[in-house]
């Protein structure tokens, strides 16, 4: 058992770190971009780091505006004259990740695979290290993977749902509160955030700044889709360390007990 002062609580976002999201997510945000680009335009893979490296485009939706309206703003277009529908978008997004019947889900959230097993989670147990989860996606999209896929019951989770999107540090705050009320914890327990963004190192930061009495530690995972060539892993890997990440993985279930404890104690 990992002795209680130096127990970290440990909070996971999910996309890129429990579930591969580079041909659901990512998939539906380039389908979406050529569909309201009128097939112009298809963002490639790195187009959309470079878009999600700027920390501020945690949201798939408004990253997938975000990048219609550069389109059109490079033709010389003004954001104030299209008439982009939010809504619609949104709409169009769910209706290729979640599939066209709500009730009965046939997208590409099916075939995501999954980055860790239950297994890891019950070893984070075992050694007395509470964990939740904080992300960005729907509740819906999030129960799906924690519940079904990995059949975790009533996993702590915070999702989009329930807080304002990253890096505004109010979810993680939420799912810090939510875990002090599961296990009896010191209020000086170190809190460690397992990312793949650079929004997810940011939030860390700012969690910093406003509850400074508490010790912040940002760790980052390297997502698939930039594991393909080394130069694509080194690259992500120095953003998030400039962003404040203490450690980088390739995958999350590298982040062990031993490391968890070595990084509280470093």
């Amino acid at each position: 058992m990992v002795r209680e002062s130096s127990c970290p609580l440990v909070v996971f976002d999910i996309d890129g770190v429990v579930r591969d999201v580079g041909g659901s997510y990512r998939r539906a945000l380039a389908d979406t971009v050529e569909q309201f680009t009128e097939g112009a335009y298809r963002p490639t893979p790195e187009e959309i780091d470079r878009l999600k490296l700027e920390g501020m485009w945690n949201n798939d939706w408004e990253a997938s505006q975000e990048l219609i309206y550069r389109y059109f703003e490079s033709s010389g277009q003004k954001r104030s004259q299209l008439s982009l529908d939010y809504d619609v978008l949104v709409a169009f997004f769910q209706s290729r990740y979640r599939g066209p019947d709500p009730h009965h889900w046939t997208g590409y959230i099916c075939d995501e695979p999954l980055l860790l097993q239950p297994s890891y989670l019950e070893q984070l147990t075992a050694a007395g290290i509470p964990w939740g989860f904080f992300s960005g996606a729907t509740r819906g999209s999030a129960s799906y993977v924690l519940e079904q896929r990995l059949g975790l019951k009533s996993p702590l989770l915070i999702a989009m749902e329930d807080a304002p999107g990253k890096p505004d540090p109010t979810g993680l705050f939420a799912a810090v509160q939510e875990l002090e009320k599961r296990s009896p914890i010191h209020p000086s327990t170190p809190i460690i955030y397992v990312g793949d963004t650079v929004a997810d190192i940011y939030t860390i930061e700012k969690a910093r700044s406003l509850q400074p009495h508490r010790r912040w530690i940002a760790v980052g995972i390297l997502p698939p889709h930039v594991q393909e060539t080394q130069g694509q892993s080194d690259a992500y890997a120095d953003a998030l360390k400039a962003a404040g990440a203490a450690a980088i993985f390739r995958n999350v279930q590298e982040l062990t007990p031993v490391q968890i404890l070595q990084l509280v104690n470093s």
